[in-house]
């Protein structure tokens, strides 16, 4: 089988249609569609994911407010990686295991979606690496991640895997900062 090569584009306003197609019907998982970091204190998440989360997304990309990384084979959307400051995503400052005390330093990168048939395969790797290039042009000092814990037999299960897997990062120089052996740790890569 010939393996085809992945591409990554920043996400721009233009790319909307690009996010719908690779989202679904579902919002990538469970009408998610990327917020589940995102929402403010006080609101139910029961209440916001489907359609209003999809509402709340696509205006944040109209904005310019959501950041992320879109990964591409053979022309078609396989990947999403989000990414931004860490102050944008309220849920990680109400995380007990994921809190810091210098949250303004950070930009966190709290989500990927790979849709199946095309994980294991260096979407995540390729999607992470743009990223942060991207972080690290927008002059975030830190970088900030939240890899998901494999299971007893050492393997990921792809729908609890959203947040990125340990190697993932490891393979790109983030080391433990926070919650050691949780079931999401916290690591960190710092920019020179």
């Amino acid at each position: 089988m010939l393996k085809m090569k992945i591409t990554t584009k920043e996400l721009t306003p233009e790319l909307w249609p690009v996010v719908e197609e690779l989202f679904g019907a579902n919002g990538a998982c469970g009408g998610c569609w990327c917020m589940y970091w995102r929402i403010k204190e006080g609101e139910d998440w029961e209440k916001i994911k489907g359609p209003r989360a999809k509402t709340r997304i696509k205006k944040g990309v109209a904005a310019g407010d959501v950041k992320a990384v879109l990964a591409f084979r053979d022309g078609n959307p396989v990947g999403w990686c989000t990414f931004g400051p860490r102050l944008d995503f309220p849920r990680l400052a109400r995380s007990r295991t994921l809190a810091c005390d210098d949250a303004g330093r950070i930009w966190s990168i709290p989500c990927f979606f790979v849709k199946a048939g095309h994980r294991g395969q260096g979407v995540a790797g390729a999607m992470l690496e743009h990223a942060l290039r991207i972080i690290k042009r927008e002059g975030a000092p830190i970088a900030e991640g939240y890899p998901s814990r494999p299971g007893k037999d050492g393997k990921y299960i792809p729908s609890f895997s959203w947040t990125g897997t340990k190697s993932l990062f490891a393979k790109l120089g983030f080391k433990t900062a926070g919650n050691p052996g949780g079931g999401k740790e916290r690591v960190r890569k710092t920019f020179k």
